[in-house]
């Protein structure tokens, strides 16, 4: 069974938070998420694979599916449902292969030309971003805003966008009205992590009313 995007598409991080991985999916789940991304640039291998594994084992007893990012392989040994690539990841055509025609499989862009090149690649759904400032990576792309957005929306033909980069409760009406499917958020859901059972459930709120 293939991926039902939701509006709001969570994204741990760990440097945010300051909370292992699985407690972020605990939190998540109970503020309404349905699909988690698994996302951590400086864990070793074997704690970000623990990790998942736990992760993966609280979400099934939710119905919540599990995306790893970039590692395909940690994806396949903790049994999650699928991963998200990046543009110097391993090819989704070859991450296809591995992972079977049931893995759910994401893809980032930053420009026109890698969406439409997307287009031609085994994926369920495309990113496109930042769309604001992000700070969440150490090196950015450029930030690409609302109008490059629509135009990705367009050129999608309906393969699901996911909107990514600086969006908050704030903005994220604003991605929705420029053609994204859904929002991929990490600061305004991260940053207190005392807060992200109730932020989720907030920016739900949001989503709901598009």
């Amino acid at each position: 069974m293939k991926l039902h995007l939701p509006t709001i598409y969570p994204i741990t991080d760990t440097a945010l938070a300051g909370i292992p991985i699985p407690e972020q999916v605990k939190r998540l789940i109970d503020g309404g998420a349905s699909v988690i991304q698994l996302r951590d640039k400086l864990a070793p291998s074997k704690a970000f694979y623990d990790d998942a594994v736990s992760s993966v084992r609280i979400a099934r007893e939710a119905n919540v599916r599990i995306i790893v990012n970039d590692r395909a392989d940690i994806a396949m040994m903790a049994g999650a449902d699928g991963v998200h690539l990046g543009q110097t990841d391993l090819s989704p055509r070859h991450v296809r292969k591995l992972m079977g025609q049931d893995a759910i499989i994401g893809f980032s862009t930053h420009e026109l030309g890698q969406v439409e090149a997307a287009l031609a690649l085994p994926v369920d759904y495309i990113a496109f971003g930042p769309i604001f400032a992000t700070r969440t990576k150490a090196k950015p792309d450029p930030a690409v805003g609302l109008e490059l957005l629509r135009a990705a929306g367009r050129i999608a033909h309906g393969i699901p966008l996911v909107a990514i980069g600086g969006l908050s409760s704030e903005n994220i009406p604003l991605v929705f009205d420029a053609g994204a499917d859904s929002a991929a958020v990490i600061s305004a859901l991260m940053s207190d992590p005392g807060r992200i059972s109730s932020e989720m459930r907030g920016l739900l709120a949001i989503g709901s009313r598009v």
